[in-house]
């Protein structure tokens, strides 16, 4: 059966690695196992990190904002600016990491 028309048409679409090369490549998803007892997981996967990623824009937009004004103003110096970025920048990698944990 060919479903690479409503796989391409679909706003989402997942195929497992036992379908048609077509299809494959009109998926968004491919599946290496042939079996969908996995999907579950994908999904608590892809909402972590759709949460993760709004955490971490709205985690560096405040930071930045707060402290790229305190710079602007006088009140940092260069290192404290960079070290304030670098302490930005790995807080947006510490909480990315959280990801690793879904099971």
């Amino acid at each position: 059966m060919n479903d690479t028309a409503t796989l391409a048409a679909a706003h989402a679409s997942i195929a497992p690695a036992s379908a048609l090369d077509a299809s494959r490549s009109a998926s968004y998803i491919v599946i290496l196992k042939d079996s969908f007892e996995e999907l579950p997981l994908l999904m608590r996967i892809a909402g972590l990190a759709r949460s993760l990623s709004q955490q971490n824009f709205a985690t560096a937009t405040i930071y930045n904002g707060i402290l790229i004004r305190i710079a602007l103003a006088g009140y940092a110096t260069p290192l404290a600016a960079a070290l304030a970025m670098l302490i930005s920048s790995i807080t947006v990698f510490l909480n990315s990491q959280r990801i690793r944990l879904v099971q």
